[in-house]
């Protein structure tokens, strides 16, 4: 019975851990997706929430005179099943939303940062809860933690479209001045050189001695 105890408090914590991150996770992707333009970003954030609501669920059930009961258990796995269905839409609204539209946002380093950061996360904190879901023998505490793996999936497809599209920008960049800078050095006889700057890249002009 205290082996339960313990078991049942690691689970309210882990899923007040998940919580926790999942808000801060909602309003990183949130600001930055708002700052960028990137309906991805924003998304990213709404998935979040769906999370977090899941881990209620899981603190739902490990609290009060519903510790351990059958019927908590089934309404819990009602719930979190719920929720998969919720995500489910929102994977579903997005993929279709990437194939339909063609916006352009800006680079995001911020959302980089946040996708990188949870891509190799999620993993470890589902595992967890899947560990101490199979010694309570609780199925709604593993599934809750197989949504912490959609969320390290879609932090990949996520890093992968932001990191996509920042190389679309520092090309795009570079075409611009390289055009730019062709003009300009055709009517003044100067060579273009090439420097990396903090954005992307710069075009710095060289004299040219005529012969």
């Amino acid at each position: 019975m205290l082996e339960r105890g313990r078991l049942e408090r690691r689970a309210r914590l882990l899923a007040w851990g998940g919580i926790g991150w999942h808000f801060v996770e909602f309003a990183i992707a949130l600001i930055a997706g708002i700052a960028a333009g990137s309906i991805a970003l924003i998304g990213f954030g709404a998935d979040s929430l769906i999370e977090a609501l899941a881990g209620f669920v899981v603190v739902w059930l490990f609290t009060g005179r519903r510790l351990g009961t059958d019927d908590a258990e089934r309404r819990a796995q009602q719930l979190i099943a719920a929720s998969f269905f919720v995500l489910a839409a929102y994977v579903g609204v997005e993929a279709t939303r990437a194939l339909v539209m063609s916006d352009h946002p800006a680079t995001s380093w911020v959302g980089v940062g946040l996708a990188a950061f949870t891509a190799p996360t999620m993993p470890l904190l589902a595992l967890a809860k899947r560990r101490i879901g199979r010694q309570l023998n609780s199925s709604a505490t593993v599934k809750e933690g197989a949504q912490n793996m959609v969320c390290a999936y879609l932090s990949v497809a996520l890093l992968f479209g932001l990191l996509l599209n920042a190389g679309a920008e520092c090309a795009s960049t570079l075409a611009r001045s390289a055009s730019i800078r062709s003009g300009a050095s055709s009517g003044s006889g100067s060579a273009a050189t090439w420097t990396s700057s903090p954005r992307c890249f710069r075009l710095t002009a060289s004299s040219r001695r005529s012969v």
